[in-house]
């Protein structure tokens, strides 16, 4: 019998089982059928980046008016407004708002009203762990532990139309939260790589000596071995694509990080047009406990980090941008004070982006409130005032075409937010 844990075949890509976390052949038989272009064209797909660590939100996108208080608050962590002048000012986005210089490559996306900021925006749950947190914003269920399946797995439920077996893919080690369910997925940290994981796996096993069409040629019930064998022809499809030789285009200048390479692999997944609807992939350090910097430091380059890999991102899509939104995510966001390592630690609020070619960009979204002390969040915090189901909902609907955003969430009472696009 097949070793539902992993399938390995030496070199080969990875196909992950989703059936509830119950096994293989649920999965084979949803995920093995070639799934049919939708009408009007190429599929539509939307990116997410997770910031693991809680970015913060004060940092990469501050209130300028607020210059004053932010200086009370931030004696070391606090960056000058245009008015001051020097190297070390936020860019002015017009506002009242800046940007943390370290996103200067997203400069001319936010001019040419592709990129768009929600502010204040998280979960409404008060959690400051990390592990939590993360599970809530995945689950889309905060301060519901034991949610089963993850949002992006219902998003996938109800797109309307055959699922590729590569609809839903993370570039990532491991399976993320937001991928579990009863719909199919695939875990990734190369393309290249041919590892096989399953959700809550500590890793990869082998089977040595058996390739991957040997180990379901060994399968003892006919409809395993006969899905299992379609899905391996979307292996080989992959295969196909003549990874090693893949040039960005011209001007897509990816940083030589994981998160660059992630992004460089699911724009290829893109272009290849082999399905891809859901991409997931995950950028770690924003945990600025100690040392935080402004213009230099940990928090800087992390910045520096994301906003060149997203901008090489869109650079390399070239035609296919019209039918691709990426937006971010993180836990939670940080204290408005500094601490005495110079550095912040877990809050509540923070701020994400939003880019595409439909985006309400060029704006600042959601309620900002004011840093007066009376208006924190438990006096320390940027309070919530968007919660992240309102941003994924409006995602899933205006660009992804679900109706039911309903189901994506359960139990939630809230509306999409329907300014994020220029069409709703």
């Amino acid at each position: 019998m097949i070793n539902r844990r992993s399938f390995l075949k030496a070199g080969g890509l990875s196909v992950v089982s989703l059936g509830s976390m119950a096994g293989g052949p649920a999965f084979l038989t949803r995920a093995a059928f070639a799934a049919p272009e939708p009408a009007g064209g190429r599929r539509k797909v939307l990116v997410s980046i997770f910031q693991r660590g809680a970015m913060d939100g004060l940092m990469a996108v501050p209130p300028l008016e607020e210059e004053r208080l932010l200086r009370k608050y931030r004696p070391r962590l606090s960056m000058p407004g245009a008015r001051s002048g020097g190297d070390e000012r936020a860019i002015d986005l017009g506002n009242g708002f800046g940007l943390h210089p370290g996103f200067g490559s997203l400069r001319p996306l936010w001019s040419d009203g592709r990129l768009a900021i929600v502010h204040q925006v998280g979960s409404p749950d008060p959690t400051r762990s990390h592990f939590d947190a993360q599970d809530y914003m995945e689950s889309g269920t905060p301060g519901r532990k034991g949610t089963a399946t993850g949002w992006l797995n219902r998003v996938s439920g109800l797109l309307g139309h055959e699922a590729s077996p590569f609809r839903s893919v993370a570039m990532t080690p491991a399976l993320p939260r937001a991928f579990y369910g009863d719909h199919p997925a695939v875990a990734l940290e190369r393309l290249e790589d041919f590892q096989v994981r399953l959700p809550g796996a500590l890793g990869a096993s082998s089977v040595v000596g058996q390739g991957f069409e040997a180990l379901y040629a060994e399968a003892s019930q006919d409809l395993l071995r006969d899905t299992g064998g379609d899905t391996f022809d979307a292996v080989k499809l992959l295969a196909e694509l003549d990874l090693d030789t893949y040039q960005p285009v011209l001007g897509a200048q990816y940083p030589r990080s994981p998160l660059g390479e992630s992004l460089r692999q699911v724009a290829q997944l893109v272009k290849a047009d082999v399905g891809l609807e859901l991409a997931f992939t995950e950028t770690g350090g924003w945990d600025t406990h100690v040392q935080q910097g402004t213009t230099n430091g940990t928090f800087s380059r992390r910045v520096e980090d994301l906003s060149r890999s997203i901008s090489a991102f869109w650079t390399d899509l070239g035609q296919h941008r019209s039918n691709v939104v990426v937006t971010t995510m993180t836990e939670f966001g940080r204290t408005v004070r500094e601490n005495g390592a110079a550095g912040t630690d877990h809050g509540h609020g923070s701020c994400l982006f939003v880019l595409g070619d439909e985006v309400a960009g060029g704006r600042v979204h959601g309620s900002f409130e004011s840093l007066d002390e009376d208006a924190l969040y438990q006096g320390r915090d940027l309070p919530v005032t968007t919660d992240f189901r309102s941003v994924f909902a409006q995602l899933a609907h205006t660009h992804l075409g679900v109706g039911d955003t309903d189901s994506i969430f359960p139990g939630w009472q809230g509306r999409p937010t329907k300014s994020l696009f220029r069409r709703t």
